[in-house]
């Protein structure tokens, strides 16, 4: 069975316009291209819905929020439509238990007596569905009795907010499911014990925006204006998975370089005593349209992540995504997964010296050695990731009705 021409339905826990791309609104317009698919985006609270007035976000949901005649918007690719919940109450302050347990029901209907008009209106049959790593709507799936259900998990519960109630609410979608797609193989042999049908599927990337870093008429970013060379550039979230012990010796050993950190910063996690350094400089975020001309600026990219258990199960777009800009990299070996998709392409550091040395060795890089990662990044591509899930999910979905 070839997925083509299905119906999809994806309630994601990312909000289409988030200001990162996100790997589950990228698969959505990956779907898309042969699919009929329906994004459920994550919807606004009322503390949303107050906070948020003034701002882009709430402008473009506000004429869909209480209209059920007018309760999506449609993309610039045909098959893909943004459906547009009413806003929901907030809840995730209230204490695990009954009653909270209650109000998670209380917004699966709200979201669900929206979602079931599209469909209605629509005409929407045999659908698919895939919890995109929303876990705060664990059972929403028994509401629109799907002929498939799917749960993507991209990361691991970590933040206080997510592990409050997510714990036990991530376990009651992985055991209710048909199909469990996991982004590494951590996260794969945890949900396995909860339902067999569990599998690996890893991130990819957009490699035909990076590889625009390759354009010689690319102007490199401004933000990167009068900063000497070398420059050792980061593209990314500044927060709790950097390494930032590590990160001070390396500052410290490479007094001759340039770092700088491209990105949005998580204040609670930054660690201020390592931006104090001469040597560092953090430029805050970029839009996603503007990366390539970031890494073009670079001359290594890194990503200095510590090596923990939550990181062991992270298989970052940046790797790929620098990849395809052609740039050399160096990273910590935060997960020894990685080295299965990259070869010899990466170097991947236990510690500061070695990181001090990659980097060095990375300094004198030659054509030949870039091929080489470009060809890697060419394998990781969201195209090649696309194909893997609609073939499982083909695949599944083939035996659930034949059952």
């Amino acid at each position: 069975m070839e997925l083509k021409n299905r119906h999809i339905i994806i309630f994601s826990q990312m909000q289409f316009d988030g200001r990162l791309e996100s790997t589950n609104y990228t698969m959505a317009k990956h779907l898309a291209k042969d699919n009929y698919v329906y994004y459920v985006d994550r919807p606004f609270t009322w503390k949303d819905y107050i906070k948020l007035k003034d701002t882009p976000q709430y402008k473009i949901r506000k004429p869909h929020f209480f209209s059920s005649a007018n309760s999506y918007i449609q993309t610039d690719i045909p098959n893909l439509k943004i459906i547009i919940s009413p806003p929901v109450p907030s809840i995730n302050m209230l204490p695990e238990g009954p009653f909270y347990r209650a109000a998670v029901k209380l917004n699966e209907n709200i979201v669900a007596r929206r979602l079931k008009k599209v469909i209605k209106n629509l005409n929407i049959q045999d659908y698919i569905y895939i919890n995109s790593y929303n876990y705060t709507y664990p059972a929403f799936h028994r509401l629109i009795k799907p002929v498939l259900t799917v749960y993507h998990c991209v990361d691991p519960l970590i933040e206080l907010y997510q592990v409050r109630h997510g714990l036990i609410s991530e376990d009651i979608v992985v055991k209710s499911v048909d199909l469990v797609i996991c982004t590494s193989k951590q996260l794969r042999d945890s949900k396995k014990k909860l339902n067999s049908n569990t599998f690996f599927i890893p991130n990819a990337a957009n490699i035909s925006h990076s590889q625009k870093a390759l354009d010689p008429q690319l102007p490199v970013a401004d933000i990167l204006t009068g900063i000497q060379k070398p420059v050792i550039g980061y593209f990314g979230n500044i927060e709790r998975r950097i390494d930032y012990d590590l990160l001070i010796e390396v500052l410290k050993q490479n007094p001759d370089k340039n770092f700088v950190f491209v990105g949005p910063v998580e204040t609670k996690y930054v660690d201020p005593k390592t931006f104090e350094a001469p040597n560092i400089q953090l430029k805050g975020a970029v839009p996603y349209q503007q990366m390539p001309a970031v890494l073009k600026g670079f001359d290594v990219a890194i990503i200095p992540f510590k090596k923990d258990k939550v990181s062991s199960s992270i298989f970052p777009l940046k790797l790929f995504e620098y990849m395809g800009s052609g740039k050399p990299v160096v990273s910590t070996d935060f997960n020894t997964d990685l080295k299965d998709f990259t070869g010899d392409t990466v170097a991947y550091c236990h510690n500061a010296t070695e990181f001090t040395a990659a980097i060095n060795i990375a300094l004198n890089d030659t054509p030949l050695l870039q091929q080489k990662r470009l060809a890697v990044a060419a394998e990781n591509t969201w195209e090649h990731r696309i194909t893997e899930i609609k073939n499982l999910l083909a695949l599944n979905l083939e035996r659930k009705l034949n059952n």
